[in-house]
């Protein structure tokens, strides 16, 4: 029995009707494909802990392909974050800023050295999770091969396993697949599509990629607003994500290992991309766009804090405060001009 593939659509933000019309069009084109299921979600990114999108997105098994407006690199982690969890898939279709790196990332955007990364203590599951950008093509027809290449890859990998255990695939797995299929009402091997509609308002926050991350706390002790905490063995997460002051990326840019990510930013080195991932020996003030007289990552990361703590109506601290454990911000409730940046994104112009 052929094993099904499922393919993830996560909507853009704002109301774009080229973004929307490739999208539409990408999952028009898997519909009549063999053993594809298709679910279609709101912007990954803006996806709230309690909302049925989580659940939908948790409850897809094996094999996955995502197909978002992140860089791959944002999108595998954010899909992390929410619980998602898997093994590196290869995608052959890469946007630009991603296209010069292919070679050196081998298979994996994991850096090459001997410090340890929060990932190496991990146990992923063994189904592969792929990422495709969608600013890589304008052609819905490029990503319907892309994840016809997947599955297809897939499928290979399937037989060759059982073709080495000389057996039939389990009564079990058989038997699942034709209760969904009889369940959905669908042809055999028709692709089905479960879409799933929700208000999701826009969300600003860090996404860390544990690739990178050597655990080193310099974001939490950077940080006043109480937005990273630690779990039960004292790993770096985000505890609070709505603790984060919209627009603000300083803490991505007291990161050592690039390891901090806000897949919204503008600039492509904050918000994931894997040219700038692969680029740490580059100074950190020109990757990041320091002002022109020539201010440190640091520095700039340091007026950036302070000039959300104004905004919040508290006091700045300058470049030499690392309270960040102890001093927490008192309200993560968006203010008015949070909205008003909203309603602006939303016309996407």
């Amino acid at each position: 029995m052929a094993k099904r593939l499922s393919v993830i659509v996560s909507q853009a933000q704002g109301k774009n009707p080229a973004k929307r019309k490739l999208e539409e069009d990408i999952v028009a084109g898997l519909l009549f494909e063999s053993g594809i299921d298709v679910t279609i979600v709101p912007n990954l990114y803006d996806i709230q802990a309690d909302s049925t999108s989580l659940v939908a997105l948790q409850g897809v098994g094996g094999n996955a392909v995502l197909c978002s407006w992140l860089f791959e690199r944002a999108a595998r982690w954010v899909l992390d974050r929410h619980g998602i969890h898997g093994q590196h898939g290869t995608v052959l279709l890469q946007a630009e800023d991603d296209e010069a790196d292919e070679d050196e990332a081998d298979d994996s955007d994991e850096p090459a050295d001997d410090k340890d990364r929060v990932i190496d203590s991990r146990d992923l599951p063994n189904r592969k999770i792929y990422c495709l950008d969608l600013k890589a093509s304008n052609s819905a027809d490029e990503f319907i091969a892309e994840v016809k290449r997947i599955y297809s890859e897939n499928q290979v990998q399937v037989v060759g396993l059982t073709d080495v255990l000389n057996a039939a695939p389990l009564p079990k797995v058989a038997s699942q697949q034709a209760g969904d299929q009889n369940e959905n009402g669908s042809a055999a091997g028709q692709a089905v599509v479960n879409r799933i509609e929700e208000k999701s308002g826009r969300r600003w926050y860090p996404v860390i990629d544990y690739s990178r991350c050597t655990n080193c706390m310099e974001c939490i002790d950077f940080c006043l607003f109480g937005v990273y905490g630690v779990d039960r063995i004292d790993t770096i997460l985000v505890e609070q994500p709505d603790n984060c002051r919209k627009g603000c990326p300083a803490c991505s840019r007291v990161c050592p290992e690039n390891a901090i990510m806000f897949p919204q930013h503008k600039t492509p080195a904050i918000a994931g991309s894997m040219d700038a991932a692969a680029s740490l020996k580059i100074d950190l003030s020109q990757l990041f766009g320091a002002p022109a007289e020539g201010k440190s990552a640091e520095e700039l990361a340091a007026i950036e804090r302070d000039e959300q703590l104004v905004m919040a109506g508290r006091n700045a601290v300058g470049a030499k405060s690392s309270a960040g454990r102890s001093e927490i911000s008192t309200s993560s409730k968006p203010d008015e001009l949070d909205d008003l940046v909203d309603e602006l994104n939303d016309l996407d112009i």
